[in-house]
């Protein structure tokens, strides 16, 4: 039996509501002994709560009863809904020390869900997502993550791969069984599909990590062009310094913003020129490193200026920034970090990008390193089934078994415990 935990879920500003929730085998007995009754199951009840021993009153709270196994950790689950002071939430966790209970820890609740078997992984993982969301997009992805959209994705490619495992495994386990020969070449057939499937899952061009951390965009150009001063215009802020001075900006400034919905972090970095100063070389090295690896290059050049060469194959736009002082190059999107002339048009060209960059697709998006490397592991598996080469029917039998448990791994369908603790780490306490 696990003990029961109990932590602040939510608290609302200094005279808003606080609840207080509890899982595990002791959550009804110390609702009943705060307020003297558990309550109809799933039904709101006001109760004064007072302590079990001295018998005086320390709030009036919303309580709520959720009798296992229904309820989000598959235990028995109690709530109060307090006032938010500091006094009455300390008091009230006083009295849940005394019965027994103890503080949960980060990701506590969800991984008991997990446990429970009331969520896959990947649907755990979501819950972090929708409580860290920050803009509508990042919303919408852990919703249909946590709705289990890519569970559901990853469970229909384990079910297929044990059908073709078991299929391969029939021909190897009874040779004189007089099975068709043919059976093997429908299996790679068919494990050849569910390949060309996962690949498309796995090269959607990084969107569902871009959306949940953010589309990069790398403002670069040489020093003392404005790239600061556009930085500090696009985000409304001051978070870059400004100065008439070239090399200013020795090191990598990022500012995040919610850009139509989307989160964008904006990158500001050191001018591109050659230095003898040490500090400034490296600040340039490291800005020639972000802006490859950005999803979007914001190139700004000053009127008079030709158009620059440009090298790697970052998405570019040209922005001509100081366009109040004279012209420049012909395909450049002419603003005034200044005056503020052309921002919003620059603004609505990057919102387009990042729109059709991050638009929601058809399959569910990959969200995680971990499940990029798994999928990476599956794919890789799946290719040394299909080698060409005359292979012994167990060797490919093992990779599809190694392939179905990399995708597991995923879902939380196999052997996980290693990773349950780096995972609900992450969470906020109360989740």
């Amino acid at each position: 039996m696990s003990d029961t935990i109990f932590a602040l879920a939510s608290a609302r500003g200094r005279a808003g509501v606080a609840v207080l929730r509890l899982s595990g085998p002791l959550a009804g007995t110390a609702l009943e002994r705060l307020t003297g009754a558990k309550g109809t199951a799933r039904m709101a009840r006001l109760a004064l709560l007072r302590d079990p021993d001295g018998g005086d009153v320390v709030d009036r709270a919303l309580c709520l009863w959720f009798p296992g196994p229904a309820s989000f950790t598959g235990e028995d689950v109690a709530e109060f809904h307090l006032h938010g002071g500091r006094a009455v939430i300390n008091r009230v966790s006083d009295l849940l020390l005394a019965q027994g209970l103890r503080p949960a820890g980060p990701g506590e609740f969800t991984r008991r869900a997990f446990e429970a078997g009331k969520l896959d992984l990947s649907q755990a993982e979501a819950v972090a997502d929708l409580v860290d969301a920050e803009t509508e997009a990042q919303r919408r992805q852990a919703l249909r993550q946590l709705d289990g959209a890519m569970g559901r994705l990853y469970e229909d490619w384990r079910d297929r791969l044990k059908v073709l495992l078991a299929r391969l495994e029939a021909l190897i386990d009874f040779p004189d069984e007089g099975l068709d020969d043919a059976i093997e070449n429908r299996v790679l057939h068919e494990v050849e599909v569910l390949r060309a499937e996962i690949a498309r899952h796995l090269a959607d061009g990084r969107r569902g990590e871009r959306l949940r951390e953010g589309f990069e965009i790398a403002i670069t150009g040489a020093p003392n062009v404005g790239k600061s001063s556009l930085l500090n215009r696009l985000s409304a802020s001051e978070a870059a310094i400004v100065s008439e001075i070239p090399g200013t900006t020795r090191d990598v400034i990022e500012v995040g913003l919610d850009l139509g919905g989307y989160r964008v972090v904006l990158i500001d970095t050191a001018g591109l020129r050659e230095t003898d100063d040490p500090i400034e070389r490296e600040g340039v090295r490291r800005a020639r490193a972000r802006a490859e690896a950005a999803d979007l290059r914001l190139h700004v050049v000053n009127p008079g200026d030709g158009l620059p060469r440009l090298e790697g194959g970052t998405a570019t736009l040209l922005v001509l920034n100081k366009c109040d002082l004279g012209p420049g190059p012909a395909d450049a999107i002419a603003v005034s970090a200044r005056t503020g002339q052309g921002i919003d048009t620059l603004m609505d060209r990057i919102a387009a990008l990042v729109a059709a960059r991050l638009a929601p697709a058809e399959m569910p998006a990959i969200t995680r390193a971990r499940h990029r490397l798994a999928v990476k592991e599956a794919v890789g598996a799946l290719d040394r089934a299909l080698d060409s080469l005359p292979l012994p029917a167990e060797l490919r039998a093992e990779d599809l078994r190694l392939a179905l448990r990399a995708l597991g791994r995923v879902v939380g369908a196999v052997d996980v415990e290693d990773l349950l603790d780096v995972i609900f780490f992450e969470f906020c306490i109360g989740k």
